[in-house]
Parts: structure tokens; sequence; C-alpha cells
């Protein structure tokens, strides 16, 4: 039996810390009162905070590789700096491209996921696009984009293995909305990238969508006459994504947004490219050459903002001080929340029977180390 018991720590549970130990057997969190084998590995965590792994449901990449290009190596590349920031379970988002790049990066996601990587697991595949609005396309390639088609989504599907995950659609695109009443029962659903009106946004809602993706960005904003996307994910039980890196949202947005859903209904994302943890420079955002000048980065062509170059960790950090609520406060943002949206079962929080998947911090926030079912998988 592999045994690591965690020591002279605190250890976060349902929105509190307290001091205790905390028995991880077999990759697998084990109850409190279960004895700890005399042989198993000891972690000192020196006054340190336990956390759930952080899990990133939306990001291209990082750490110099783009998901849309990556093989494996790539995929061990982003796994052991998204670690590093605290993350232990991630979807890879696929740009859209063409039928037959995507399906390529597909398949090398499947490969990616078909053996363990070194640091962060790779839970599945985000499809951002190709059903989406051209005139909130932002990074999308134009030309790329089509009606909705749920043949062609349980092509990639297939292709996938069931692992995609998570889409992203814009609902007043043709077909769209009868394709989230085909699909949504195999995938979770977003709306974004959109202009849509209230109606139809609503009509998406109905028909199965749960989610808002990276939301008031590349999205049709609110007009107290035409509350449009924006006044539907506001309202509608939908969990909204939000790219907390002092850019895409101001900090009172986001607190208006936590406001308005409450906390248990936002989900912190990073939507990060390959740039993220690199200095300035060109960059590729799937077939988008990117400008990074002072961590933001934009479209070479247009100056249109391109992702970001956000960690999971950095938006914690944001998060407590764009609220002024604790660290336990902010948390399932970036855990509970976004594992639950997609079905990242056994992900995103410390319990009896989740998965021993944990980073640990210290009082200035900065992971000191992260493990994947109970395995060190990085340590500063």
């Amino acid at each position: 039996m592999d045994a690591v018991l965690f020591q002279n720590g605190r250890v976060y549970e349902h929105g509190r810390s307290k001091e205790r130990d905390l028995l991880v057997l077999d990759g697998t969190i084990a109850p409190a009162d279960a004895p700890a084998p005399p042989d198993c590995r000891r972690v000192d965590m020196a006054g340190r905070m336990l956390v759930p792994g952080f899990v990133d449901i939306h990001t291209h990449g990082g750490g110099g590789v783009d998901v849309n290009a990556a093989d494996r190596a790539g995929f061990e590349t982003i796994s052991r700096f998204f670690a590093s920031q605290g993350v232990t379970c991630w979807l890879c988002s696929i740009l859209t491209d063409t039928e037959e790049a995507t399906l390529a990066a597909i398949g090398r996601a499947r490969e990616a996921m078909a053996r363990p990587l070194p640091g962060a697991r790779l839970g599945g595949i985000h499809l951002e696009g190709p059903f989406l609005a051209p005139a909130y396309k932002g990074a999308m390639p134009e030309r790329l984009l089509r009606q909705g088609d749920a043949d062609l989504f349980y092509k990639y599907q297939t292709a996938a293995a069931g692992a995609v995950k998570y889409i992203t659609v814009a609902p007043e695109v043709p077909g769209v909305v009868d394709m989230i009443r085909a699909i949504s029962g195999d995938v979770t659903v977003a709306i974004g990238h959109s202009g849509a009106d209230y109606e139809t946004a609503i009509a998406a809602i109905d028909a199965g969508a749960k989610a808002a993706t990276h939301t008031f960005n590349a999205m049709g904003l609110f007009h107290q006459h035409r509350p449009a996307i924006m006044g539907a994910v506001l309202e509608r039980d939908v969990v909204c994504e939000a790219i907390c890196d002092g850019r895409h949202l101001h900090p009172g947005t986001v607190r208006m947004l936590l406001a308005c859903k409450g906390w248990d209904k936002v989900a912190a994302v990073t939507d990060s490219i390959q740039a993220a943890g690199l200095p300035d420079g060109n960059y590729k955002l799937g077939i988008n050459d990117v400008v990074v000048r002072d961590g933001d980065a934009v479209l070479a062509d247009t100056g249109v903002r391109a992702g970001s170059t956000l960690t999971a960790c950095q938006a914690l950090k944001n998060l407590v001080k764009f609220t002024g609520r604790s660290v336990e406060d902010v948390l399932p943002l970036l855990t509970e929340n976004p594992a639950r949206l997609v079905g990242l079962t056994g992900k995103g929080a410390i319990a009896p029977g989740m998965d021993g998947d944990l980073a640990v911090l210290d009082d200035d926030l900065a992971v000191a180390a992260a493990y994947v079912a109970g395995r060190q998988v990085y340590a500063r």
C-alpha cells in the first residue's frame, strides 16, 4: 500500500482550514480516523496550508507550448509548468482550426492522457469553437467558424474516445440551439464568443447550456432594454467563467459577478496561452501570431486581446486582493466549482474518497509543492 501522511500544517476543508494531519492511501484521501501505516512517507508542511490542487478548465497552454500544436513532449512541459502553479488537473482548450487539424490535436491530447504526465494530470478536452459568432470571434480565425453541427461534434467526441468534457458555442449561430439540445447530455456546454440577444441566450440555456465562457469578454454587453447574453447568464443558473488577471475584468466587475451569481456559480479560469510563465515577446495561439507586451497578449495583426498570461496561482492571489476575502473563501472558485462543472469526479476538494491531488501554499500564497494522487509532482 502506498501511503503518505501530511503533518504539521493547516488542512483546507469545506471552506475553512484547521491544523491536522491528512493521510493519502493509494492515491485517495483517507478518513480522518484511518491509521497511518508505520512505513508511510511523511511530509512536513512546516505550518503551511494544504489545499485541493487547482483545476483549470480553460487554458491554451503555458511554459512555451501551445495546446493546438503540442506533442507528447509539449504536454509534459505544460504539465510540469502547471504543477509549479498549483494546478493538478486541467482541460486542454483546442482553439478553432480546420477539421483535420482539430482531429490531429484531439489525437495528440488523447495520447497524452493515455499514460500519466509528469506534473498536472490532463483531465480532458475543451473545444473552443468552431460554432462561434464571427462578430465576437476574438482570436478565432473567422474563415473556420461553422454553423451548429451535432454530427461534427460527435465526430470529434468519437476521436477523443469521450474525452471532450467541455465545449463553447454561440447561441445565435444557425443550428446551435438545436445542437445544444442534441449534445448536452454528453458534454458540458458553455455559451460565449457571442452577441446573442437575451431570448436566444435563454433558449440555449433551456436547451442545456450550463456555463458562460470568459464572462463579459467576447460577449454582447448588457443594456437595460436589451439584456443580451450577458443578462441571461447573470440571471439564470449557469456557471460563469472569470479571467481574474485584472485586464479582462476590473476588480469591481469580479465583485459584481460574485454578488450576482453567488460564490458557487463562478469558475476562475486562466485562458492562458503558451506565453504564460515567460517574458514578453512573440508567441502563437493556434494559427495566430500573438505579441505579449507588459504581460498582455494581443493578436499581432489587430491588437485584439488573445488569451492571457495568467497562472492559477496568480489568479488566487488576485481574487483574494480583489474581494478582500480569505483564501478559504476564494479557493472553491479554482477547485470545486470548475471540477463540478465539467464532471471531473474526485477532483477539487479535500474529503475522504477524493483524489489526493493537493497543493501546499505558503503564507504569501506561493506554491511550495504539488501532489497528484499523493505523488509529488512539484517542489519549489
